[in-house]
């Protein structure tokens, strides 16, 4: 009889990844998708096309340092304006997470619409999920060899385009589709073509649902901004308890629940899990159980709804509360962001000035009783057309300016303009008084306006 121990067993601490092969649904919330995939896929891949005013509406063209937003022109002094923009997308995806959930993961976040357009294809080219599973499992065969290399196919062009339209909304696309068919574009722009298609490729179709998982962080913190009255996708355990199937269940017909332990929702679930479980983390609120467990009670004759959009206060029979205090105040601040970034957009001007005084010389006295300040300006013309200007001094009685270098400036010029402001000696009350400067657009139909204070200085009384 021997004594020896059987060697340990090593403990595994990580699972090898397991291929998710979501099962195609329809329903209302699966219509709702698509719509939003169509939409966004359009929007992205149309609008570097459109030309508006003879350029392209949208380019962020970063080597002139310009932003076309079809008619707008934006700098980058105009930084605070994607600032703005920058918050209100927080306090949106605060405010929308609040209310509903994972909102943006189940319909618009790139992630997810990318996904769901490669798995189109891949259904497009091997079939049906099951058909998907036994093409996996099967020998290498010709006609296996055939719709891999045909689906490798639609998505590497499908990711190269993408790459290629991604460089477009930064280098004009239409010149960027000539210089990459004749072989002339730079090295940087082949470079990010590439990076962005292989990002596509890699994250849309083989990591998936492991973005969401482990790499999007998004997934991590979503429950510091869930509470009772959050919208979530829930299965209504009481009602479906105990779940049986088959034999089972015609045996014990008055003591099932509603669910039949089909398990389509979880064959549905494009991150794999079992919403039985309750809420998970993995979950991305796409509402595809829901869809496909109600084509399921209706087929057996039950109310539909055993998984549906609920919140927890809900689940415990409490009422939900929509208006609650961080949903009004994410709404209130989303709000008054909103109306001062319109404002400030439509105030805008196009025309910027800075005043830099003359570091040599206090003042001169110049023709006996004239004091002379002499002032560098650096004026931009944030416009899309050349501009000639017309400078004023205000501030100052008998004050007058005299423009060394006047000359039309080019639209998107920074230039630097000499003027000298002169006072009588006698009309100067104080060492250091305020001036102000008024430069004033005179082409175009906007003919804007910019003064900006500055000092100016003589020997006082």
């Amino acid at each position: 009889m021997s004594n020896a121990n059987p060697s340990p067993q090593p403990i595994k601490f990580y699972k090898s990844h397991e291929k998710v092969y979501p099962r195609e649904t329809k329903g209302y919330f699966q219509n709702l998708r698509n719509i939003t995939l169509l939409l966004l896929l359009g929007i992205y891949y149309i609008t570097p096309w459109i030309t508006w005013n003879g350029r392209q509406a949208i380019l962020f063209d970063l080597p002139a340092r310009k932003f076309h937003i079809f008619g707008l022109t934006m700098w980058p002094q105009d930084f605070f304006f994607l600032t703005l923009l920058l918050i209100m997308a927080g306090l949106s995806l605060f405010f929308f997470t609040a209310l509903a959930g994972r909102l943006w993961c189940g319909y618009a976040c790139p992630q997810t619409v990318w996904t769901d357009a490669f798995i189109w294809m891949e259904r497009l080219v091997e079939g049906s999920r099951a058909k998907q599973i036994k093409l996996t499992k099967s020998p290498w065969t010709p006609e296996k060899i055939r719709k891999r290399v045909l689906k490798q196919f639609l998505w590497v062009t499908f990711a190269l385009w993408t790459g290629f339209t991604f460089v477009g909304y930064f280098s004009p696309i239409k010149e960027l589709a000539v210089e990459l068919w004749t072989f002339e574009a730079s090295a940087w722009q082949v470079f990010w073509v590439l990076f962005y298609s292989f990002a596509t490729y890699g994250n849309a179709g083989f990591l998936r649902e492991q973005v969401c998982q482990y790499m999007c962080p998004y997934a991590r913190f979503q429950s510091a901004m869930f509470d009772k009255d959050t919208l979530i996708i829930a299965y209504d355990e009481k009602r479906g308890e105990p779940r049986m199937k088959g034999k089972k269940r015609n045996e014990n017909e008055n003591k099932a629940g509603d669910c039949i332990d089909c398990g389509l929702c979880v064959q549905v679930c494009p991150t794999g899990i079992d919403i039985r479980n309750g809420l998970q983390y993995e979950c991305i609120a796409c509402a595809a159980c829901i869809d496909v467990c109600n084509e399921v009670m209706d087929s057996v004759g039950k109310p539909r709804n055993l998984v549906q959009y609920t919140t927890e206060s809900n689940t415990e029979g409490r009422k939900t509360n929509f208006l609650r205090p961080r949903i009004l105040i994410y709404a209130g601040l989303l709000g008054v962001l909103a109306i001062g970034f319109l404002i400030a957009l439509f105030m805008r001007s196009t025309v910027q000035m800075d005043i830099i005084r003359d570091r040599n010389a206090l003042y001169k006295v110049v023709s006996g009783n004239l004091v002379e300040n002499t002032y560098t300006l650096k004026v931009m013309n944030k416009g899309n057309l050349d501009q000639r200007y017309q400078l004023v001094v205000e501030g100052l009685p008998d004050a007058k300016i005299k423009v060394l270098n006047d000359r039309v400036i080019a639209a998107g010029e920074i230039a630097n303009v000499t003027a000298q402001v002169t006072v009588p000696k006698d009309k100067l009350v104080a060492m250091s008084q305020t001036v102000h400067l008024k430069l004033s657009e005179l082409e175009g139909d906007s003919r804007d306006t910019i003064v900006e204070e500055t000092r100016f200085f003589g020997p006082g009384k």
